[in-house]
């Protein structure tokens, strides 16, 4: 009934829960939330009060459909997401890793963020 977990997953799964622990979005500071998969990237922009996304990008949409889960696919990604959260005026968020290391695609994905002009 239940799939076993490769330790990778295990792991990532620890991780995670560990960091939703003290990670938690509000209005004035919402969470931004990664997940990727082997193909395709996915952010959100949480409100945890309301139990609310304000905002998200991946991918799969129309405009991003020829990127990918890599580095380069990510800094646009995190332009634009920047952008989003631009023109509904929000300035500082919390940034949710969802258990992944800080590193490659999510770190380029906070950097441009960052550099979009978010706080975090």
């Amino acid at each position: 009934m239940f799939k076993k977990l490769s330790d990778k997953q295990r792991k990532r799964l620890h991780r995670k829960i560990h960091i939703r622990k003290s990670v938690y979005g509000t209005a004035d500071r919402p969470r931004m939330s990664v997940f990727k998969s082997g193909r395709n990237l996915y952010v959100q922009v949480i409100n945890d009060d309301e139990g609310k996304t304000l905002a998200s990008i991946s991918t799969l949409e129309k405009d991003f459909v020829a990127l990918r889960a890599n580095i380069d696919s990510a800094t646009k990604l995190g332009e634009a997401m920047g952008q989003r959260l631009k023109e509904k005026n929000i300035t500082k968020i919390v940034f949710d890793r969802n258990g992944y290391l800080y590193h490659g695609v999510v770190k380029a994905l906070a950097d441009a963020t960052r550099k979009a002009g978010i706080d975090f």
